[in-house]
């Protein structure tokens, strides 16, 4: 039986892994579930599944959690700094699923990695902001990382069948949706609404990650993951505009064979993969019918149309610290447009003036990375009010 620690548990992720879990409870025990803000949906999954801990970020959301859960459950409550990271790490706990949001989820996939644990990877920051010290604490401690993002769990599948016989890769493909504006006027994207670019086509997702897959931001920060999971050149790592996201990636090897995953659009089939692997399991769903499936397209991006594109791929060739400006600048340029302070253009706008402006240093570790990240933080809020 897998142990588990769900880091935020009440996100759209982690609601879908707590779905397939109730499909399949003889393989699993929840050691501990999170939240940031939702401790009202907290509540009502720890009343479900009853684990040993709870982690918010309050010291009032605790006391309310400590109330409600009186004479019904034992679970602990937890709030003080070092909570998420201490479930994370926990010696009881076998598999921790990464599902915060942002740079707020690094910490604790750090710790994660440095305990030794097979890590269910939702947190593409965390590899962008700091790949090559995560996975050198992977190696040194005999972790695993699964990844759960649909395009990234499909290449790990596949590499799998071939037994990852990565000198053999030609290159990989991810694919991506385009999102809500794939069909604009490059001149009307300027103008687009929150509510324009929160509705997306195919996925049901929170609202940053919406937000990215708007500007494509998401797809430039899944290269960037793809080169540090699969240790591939960012020139053997391409991306595919497919609007009916029922590929989910591919790889092409070096005899010209192209190797695919296919499935519903539904973060609950790589979500099943990661939680059963080795084996299989249930996600709830069924296959597709392809012969109801009237076609399957594929465009390349328009690198000027979507431009946070190439900025993913330009830091590839900088120092880390770089790749922490980008993620870190995108946060803050997301969460202004949300509150309608920004035009979505310039959320590029703010990006890309970060890594211009901002003055860089050499990173060796993971306290070099929350310090540099302040300094990143204080320095594109500074920014943000002269647009």
């Amino acid at each position: 039986m897998k142990t588990l620690s769900i880091l935020g548990s009440t996100g759209s992720i982690g609601k879908n892994v707590l779905e397939v879990i109730r499909l399949n409870k003889d393989y699993f025990k929840i050691f501990a579930l999170s939240c940031y803000k939702n401790v009202e949906l907290l509540k009502l999954q720890c009343l479900e599944f009853n684990p040993e801990f709870a982690v918010v970020s309050s010291f009032d959301d605790a006391n309310s959690l400590k109330e409600s859960f009186k004479n019904k459950i034992k679970t602990k409550i937890l709030f003080e700094k070092g909570s998420y990271s201490y479930i994370a790490s926990h010696e009881k706990v076998t598999h921790v699923v990464a599902a915060i949001t942002g740079f707020a989820g690094l910490q604790s996939t750090f710790d994660a990695a440095k305990a030794g644990k097979e890590i269910l990877l939702a947190n593409k920051e965390s590899m962008v902001m700091a790949g090559p010290l995560i996975l050198s604490e992977v190696a040194r401690n005999k972790s695993k990382i699964i990844p759960i993002d649909s395009e990234h769990n499909a290449i790990f599948q596949i590499l799998n069948v071939v037994n990852e016989r990565k000198s053999e890769i030609e290159r990989i493909i991810l694919t991506a949706s385009g999102g809500p504006f794939l069909n604009y006027p490059i001149n009307k994207i300027a103008d687009v609404t929150v509510e324009e670019a929160l509705n997306h086509p195919n996925w049901k997702m929170g609202d940053k990650i919406t937000i990215d897959s708007a500007t494509m931001m998401n797809k430039g920060l899944e290269v960037i993951e793809a080169y540090y999971l699969f240790n591939q050149p960012k020139s053997k790592i391409d991306i595919i505009i497919h609007p009916q996201s029922i590929v989910h990636s591919l790889v092409e090897f070096i005899d010209g064979s192209l190797l695919s995953q296919l499935g519903f659009s539904d973060m609950k089939i790589p979500i099943s993969f990661s939680l059963g692997y080795p084996e299989r399991i249930i996600s709830g769903l069924g296959g597709i019918n392809l012969s109801k499936i009237k076609s399957l397209t594929f465009y390349e991006p328009d690198f000027n149309k979507f431009p946070c594109l190439k900025l993913c791929y330009d830091v590839l060739d900088k120092d880390l610290a770089y790749s922490i400006i980008l993620n870190l600048s995108n946060e803050i340029a997301v969460e202004a447009f949300l509150k309608k302070q920004i035009k979505f253009n310039q959320i590029f706008q703010m990006v890309d003036s970060s890594l211009n402006k901002i003055k860089t240093k050499k990173i060796s570790n993971i306290d070099e990375v929350f310090v540099f990240s302040n300094q990143v933080v204080n320095e594109t809020k500074n920014l943000l009010l002269k647009l």
